[in-house]
């Protein structure tokens, strides 16, 4: 080996280190709470959750530094590109793992949780996030995607000694393996037809010719499929209900937001970058994921009870709202890429916002039925003014993000300007005003009823929470202003030039 490396023949890649510095910077502050962990054992616990924010932070620095540089980075032959899409999906996943920390802060340190490994786990998870923004190769963006999912099983568990927590680890696992391994095989595909992992040179190969050849066909499918069981797209989103309401409400909100965010990214860097020529293949098989999920997510979310599970159904519908531009992007790339990535941000907002609320109320009613939620303005005011703006926000009730967020789905489906098109942007109109119906039940829940038992004593937030839902309220009402995220939506940037 040392011979190998003293040989002229061999070169190191050159490395780009500011390009890299929020992936070093997360790993550096990763490895700092574990020498913590091994080194203070239980005298950590109190620094685990600030040293996991300050990791966070210290991470925008960087991506703040390679914004406001404006130029565009590729390293490894293009396999790992620094653009402003990139650079957006990272502050969007840091970001979100910060308010996961104020969300776990009071709930894990009141439990019987080791908490440096908890925030151990989540700053790996969201290294994974932020690895995967900027991975354009078959093998780092299955590898960033492992990264992001083995700790996100661990955190699903975490309630070690509860059965229903044990169960959403356990259900989360298995299909997030079969997942993994549907879409390695498509992967698998896809590089004996081209013969590269390189994103770029297997649009190149596959583009060539009026018709796909069955392989790749296949390995384009299994791709697709595979990425479905990540976002919970229907029907391949069994697991999310269970999950969600099993495992501890801050790694739900975590999941629900950072995790599907993450596996949108990762297949929008194959449809956008490494598909593109396919359309005629990907275009129809994203219709009819978007259209089944967001029919059948509003659907199933009619009949829930459990709020946490409304939230889990509603996930699955907000999944085939993101999956609708997908199904133009032959017509407008542009405009479908900007579309995406203006609802992930907005989602990211609006739905961690709600599971804020969801675990201030639990702490007084021990519970997340709705039921639970009549009367919540009577006794306390703020939090139902908070989830009456997360909930129609959701449900895309102007002034509020989510609107803002659908219009840019719907505007990018009207710009294609096929029948295709418009009917699926009927379809999302249709099914706004199905979710309208639930969220609207818990909002009337909360404003006009009585508090079933009469208990009228107020809920005690801790600042951690407060903070939470301050910046995710005033995110969501902000974007539902019109703010635009940034100059993202020229897909030739995903490619790195």
């Amino acid at each position: 080996m040392l011979a190998l490396l003293a040989s002229a023949d061999f070169v190191r890649p050159p490395i780009d280190w500011h390009a890299a510095a929020p992936e070093l910077t997360l790993l550096g502050f990763g490895a700092l709470l574990t020498m913590m962990d091994i080194g203070w054992l239980e005298k950590g616990r109190k620094f685990a959750a600030p040293l996991a924010s300050l990791a966070l932070l210290a991470t925008m620095i960087p991506i703040i530094t390679l914004a406001v540089d404006g130029n565009d980075r590729s390293m490894f032959g293009g396999a790992f590109v620094v653009d402003n899409y990139s650079l957006i999906m990272k502050a969007m996943f840091v970001l979100a793992g910060y308010v996961v920390v104020l969300l776990s802060t009071n709930y894990i340190a009141e439990g019987d949780y080791w908490e440096n490994e908890y925030y151990g786990l989540l700053l790996s998870s969201i290294l994974g996030m932020v690895l995967m923004a900027s991975s354009r190769d078959l093998i780092s963006i299955f590898v960033a995607l492992e990264l992001l999912s083995i700790p996100a099983y661990l955190l699903a568990t975490w309630r070690k000694r509860d059965l229903r927590s044990n169960e959403a680890g356990l259900k989360y696992y298995l299909m997030g393996v079969f997942a993994s391994a549907v879409m390695l095989y498509g992967m698998s595909l896809l590089y004996g037809s081209t013969g590269s992992t390189l994103l770029s040179d297997i649009n190149a190969a596959v583009s060539r010719g009026a018709d796909p050849t069955a392989v790749v066909v296949l390995g384009v499918v299994l791709v697709i499929v595979g990425f479905a069981f990540k976002v919970s797209a229907f029907p391949f989103h069994t697991w999310a209900p269970d999950t969600y309401e099993g495992a501890p409400t801050p790694v739900t909100a975590f999941l629900s937001v950072a995790s599907k965010a993450a596996g949108f990214v990762a297949l929008m860097n194959i449809v956008f970058v490494g598909l593109l020529g396919r359309d005629d293949v990907v275009e129809p098989l994203m219709w009819v994921l978007a259209a089944a999920s967001m029919t059948a997510g509003n659907v199933m979310a009619l009949r829930q009870t459990n709020i946490v599970r409304m939230l889990a159904y509603s996930g699955v519908a907000q999944a085939g709202y993101m999956l609708a531009p997908l199904a133009v992007i032959g017509e407008v790339p542009d405009t479908a890429l900007g579309a995406v990535v203006t609802y992930l941000v907005i989602y990211a907002a609006m739905n961690l916002g709600a599971f804020a609320v969801v675990m201030a109320v639990a702490r007084k009613t021990r519970s997340a039925e709705i039921a639970d939620y009549r009367g919540l303005f009577q006794y306390a005011p703020g939090l139902t003014v908070a989830m009456t703006i997360f909930l129609f926000s959701l449900a895309g009730i102007p002034p509020l993000g989510g609107w803002f967020a659908k219009f840019r789905v719907i505007e990018a489906l009207i710009d294609a300007n096929n029948a295709s098109g418009v009917v699926l942007g009927v379809v999302v109109a249709v099914n706004s005003v199905i979710a309208l119906y639930y969220y609207a039940r818990v909002g009337i829940g909360m404003w006009a009823e009585e508090v079933p038992d009469g208990d009228l004593r107020r809920v005690d937030v801790p600042v951690s929470l407060v903070a939470a839902i301050g910046i995710t309220a005033i995110v969501t009402i902000v974007f539902g202003l019109g703010f635009v995220v940034g100059d993202f939506t020229d897909v030739s940037l995903l490619a790195g030039g």
